[in-house]
């Protein structure tokens, strides 16, 4: 194992990610295949009363209060769509539909005959659905904003089909991870979706980390290469390896600390929807750029006619290199054999000199 280690630090390893591009499409395809039928299953995301609206109770727990009898004290208020959370080890912090000024009194009035607290001491919040749309909205503005100027950014700096491969395998870690949220029915709310814009980011300094590599490496490739664009591009993968997988092991780290530390322990809500999208995000984000973003920038670019036929070359090489081997290995070309008047010390017919 140490050895295995110090030969991927070294870059001595040359793992054939591009080769397997067939087995990367597939298992992407099958987790995109399972996303999808999980937001339509589950009819979409479960949005937070930040972005759908309703009404926000939060008071101090009791010795006596259990999550279903907060639930069963809310509905017995007249209540529905109740939602009940743990707010830190200390509150309950309970969401439902949006309610009116008399319903709204009484649940607070039914909180506080049941758990013998001040009707006061039980705060209340109402979100109108419009301001719930107009925070979806933004984030969807500011999502659009965020994909069109890396898309211009990658092409500027690198060139367009970087950045399209960039862009695919983007889209291809947020559709994964909302489905892990939909499957989940983790609730979306304003800090997921900080998070999900904070994994396409990290995602993306892993993309381009690769593809400068990537640029550095086939930019030297001339018409006397020995590899084609795609060993090169694999060659390049292989160096930066070690790097993507330091890099995300040291972030998923606090990250996984953040979701089952501080969600279990702490109990704080917040934090559980901000680091469960960091956690998803940062591994699909990880695989993502070693494994499909990658095969589809190799995809497009074998398409060129200057890379087909360094291709075609490298192959006529490697061609003529196995036959001289081969031919090397047998011995050299076959003599022609000796006739019997040689071995007699005769001179023969064609070979004698007129007279």
């Amino acid at each position: 194992m140490a050895g295995l280690i110090s030969r991927l630090y070294r870059g001595d390893i040359n793992i054939d990610f591009v080769g397997k591009r067939k087995i990367w499409y597939g298992l992407s395809a099958f987790l995109l295949a399972i996303s999808i039928v999980g937001l339509i299953v589950q009819q979409g995301l479960n949005l937070g009363v930040e972005f759908k609206g309703g009404s926000v109770f939060g008071f101090a727990r009791t010795a006596n209060s259990t999550v279903e009898q907060v639930r069963q004290t809310v509905a017995d208020a007249g209540a529905h769509q109740i939602i009940v959370q743990q707010a830190g080890q200390k509150n309950w912090r309970v969401t439902t539909e949006s309610l009116s000024g008399a319903e709204v009194t009484k649940v607070q009035d039914s909180i506080s005959q049941r758990y013998g607290i001040d009707r006061n001491e039980v705060s209340s919040q109402v979100i109108g659905a419009t301001w719930g749309g107009e925070v979806a909205q933004k984030a969807w503005v500011g999502l659009a904003v965020f994909m069109i100027a890396i898309m211009l950014y990658l092409t500027v700096a690198f060139e367009w089909r970087m950045a399209l491969a960039a862009i695919v395998a983007l889209v291809h870690d947020l559709v994964i991870t909302a489905g892990v949220y939909a499957w989940s029915g983790f609730e979306v709310t304003p800090a997921t979706m900080l998070g999900f814009l904070t994994i396409l980011g990290y995602s993306l300094y892993d993309a381009v980390v690769v593809f400068d590599m990537i640029k550095e490496v086939t930019g030297k490739l001339g018409t006397s290469a020995r590899m084609t664009y795609t060993e090169a591009a694999n060659n390049a993968l292989s160096h930066t390896l070690i790097r993507s997988l330091n890099t995300s092991l040291v972030a998923i780290l606090p990250v996984a600390a953040i979701l089952f530390i501080g969600t279990t322990v702490l109990g704080a809500g917040t934090l559980k929807d901000l680091s469960l999208a960091l956690f998803v995000g940062m591994i699909v984000g990880t695989y993502s750029s070693l494994c499909v973003a990658t095969p589809i920038l190799v995809t497009l670019k074998e398409r060129e006619p200057q890379w087909q036929a360094l291709a075609r070359r490298v192959a006529a090489r490697q061609t003529s290199a196995a036959k001289a081997s081969a031919a090397k290995s047998a011995g050299g070309p076959a003599k022609e054999p000796v006739s019997a008047g040689s071995q007699n010390g005769a001179v023969p017919a064609d070979k004698r000199k007129k007279r």
